[in-house]
């Protein structure tokens, strides 16, 4: 909404939340998110065509155009608990929508929503519309985060769905001509709702699978004595497959990844293709594997136990230049480290210490509901303590485990580090952001995914 105010200077837009802390939060100087160049543009238009408010049914009822950015998380129990999405917000909004309208509306489905949601949100706001129009359009976000604003500001393709009839035309034209603003004519691609649905979970599956692709081959590298990077060069030559998405890793995180493949086996499922669910719930198993795998290769380097043994974690978020740590898999390395006992020290340049404790005691699914609807205060996991500098976190500490790859990782003293450490002094590097050579020359033992193994590692076999 910020860009859109950015490049429509004459297009008034309104945020609005029931929450009053966060609209507070998007009105001060201190933004409730990082994100970088989001201030900036946020600074620039608020006041001026970007409000933020908690008046929610003035704003809608005000309104051309509504967006509907709610969450939908993964259901928790009855009916396809574990892998439908919940769509309890997304009904609320629309039934609210349909109360305070008192004119014509286009209600844009921003949220990642399965595949035929429209129709359902059709259904409630026909069936209560009192003789006003809607018009549905999916019109799906593929920004990525830590890159965000450069990607609304130069999208690969801005993709509307909408029904197939005069006016769901002249609804997706409306749309269109929004985004037309900034965005060339060629990359704003129209279809029927049902594809422009899909196409969003359809992406989301495809990059994910690129990155179990690429982790799964990272175990075979370890077993042979290849090199991942250099396996993943290769491969990313080829222009038909291309370089990006490649990086072996710890295992891939975000908001979105996980839940829409969840989502996808779901549809799948319920449309009787139960070979397809089958297919695309190993991209979430290597996962998931990945992540096992690095715990136990932790364990075992270390004489099989980590018990009251300091392990530092450099980096909490997801991925680096973002403070998003939903689905990261820090949380699921910490709490496989945290099972065997250990001590972990954690430094994230972006993550609050009360986020990590939060994630840490948290129940699977339970990140995707609002605030003030997740269990209160959880108990802080004794084990763990969170600094702000990383040579804080790995004072004393028998190993260092990088979960992100933020770039200051990069250029740390890592001879300082060692000097501070207990011995032998280990790294596993879940993100292949450090120079492996140079780390061993200075007395490390290291372990990098998907890297030729250390003698010593070769001598310690992790047990999968």
């Amino acid at each position: 909404m910020a860009v859109i105010a950015l490049k429509c200077p004459d297009i008034e837009v309104a945020v609005v939340d029931i929450s009053v802390p966060r609209i507070t939060a998007w009105n001060s100087d201190q933004l409730p998110i990082y994100e970088p160049g989001l201030d900036e543009v946020v600074k620039q238009r608020r006041g001026k065509n970007l409000f933020f408010s908690t008046d929610v049914e003035k704003h809608v009822c005000e309104a051309d155009i509504v967006f509907v950015s709610v969450n939908t998380p993964t259901k928790t129990r009855g009916l396809g608990a574990g892998k439908a999405a919940d769509l309890t917000y997304w009904e609320s909004a629309a039934r609210m929508i349909a109360d305070v309208s008192k004119s014509d509306k286009i209600v844009v489905e921003k949220s990642t929503v399965p595949v035929k949601t429209a129709e359902a949100i059709e259904k409630i706001l026909t069936h209560n519309s009192k003789g006003i129009n809607f018009q549905i359009l999916s019109n799906p976000e593929f920004l990525a985060e830590g890159t965000a604003i450069q990607d609304l500001f130069n999208p690969d393709r801005v993709l509307i769905g909408g029904r197939e009839t005069p006016g769901g035309e002249k609804a997706i034209k409306a749309l269109k001509d929004v985004y037309a603003n900034w965005v060339p004519e060629e990359n704003i691609i129209t279809t029927n709702l049902w594809s422009a649905e899909l196409s969003k979970l359809a992406a989301n599956a495809f990059l994910a699978q690129r990155i179990s692709s690429v982790n799964a081959m990272s175990a075979l590298c370890e077993a042979t004595g290849a090199n991942v990077s250099q396996v993943a060069y290769a491969v990313g030559k080829d222009t038909r497959i291309g370089p990006k998405f490649l990086n072996a890793s710890v295992g891939f995180g975000g908001s979105c990844f996980q839940k829409d493949i969840l989502n996808l086996v779901y549809i799948c499922e319920c449309n009787g293709l139960p070979e397809v669910a089958e297919y695309w719930k190993q991209v979430i198993k290597i996962n998931d594997y990945q992540k096992t795998r690095f715990v136990n290769r932790v364990v075992a380097s270390m004489f099989n136990t980590v018990s009251n043994k300091k392990i530092a974690i450099l980096g909490f978020a997801f991925k680096k230049d973002t403070g998003d740590t939903r689905e990261t898999p820090a949380i699921d390395v910490c709490k496989g480290l945290l099972g065997d006992k250990a001590l972990l020290s954690i430094y994230d340049p972006q993550v609050t210490e009360d986020q990590i404790q939060r994630d840490l005691s948290m129940k699977k699914f339970d990140w995707d509901h609002p605030l003030h609807l997740q269990p209160m205060s959880p108990t802080t996991v004794k084990q763990v303590g969170v600094v702000w500098d990383a040579y804080e976190a790995t004072k004393d500490a028998h190993g260092v485990c990088i979960l992100t790859e933020w770039d200051e990782f990069k250029n740390l003293d890592f001879q300082k580090i060692y000097d501070n450490m207990q011995k032998p002094a280990f790294v596993f590097d879940g993100r292949n952001v450090v120079d492996s050579e140079k780390l061993r020359e200075i007395g490390f033992i290291v372990y990098s995914i998907g890297k030729p193994l250390d003698a010593w590692l070769k001598d310690m076999p992790a047990l999968v």
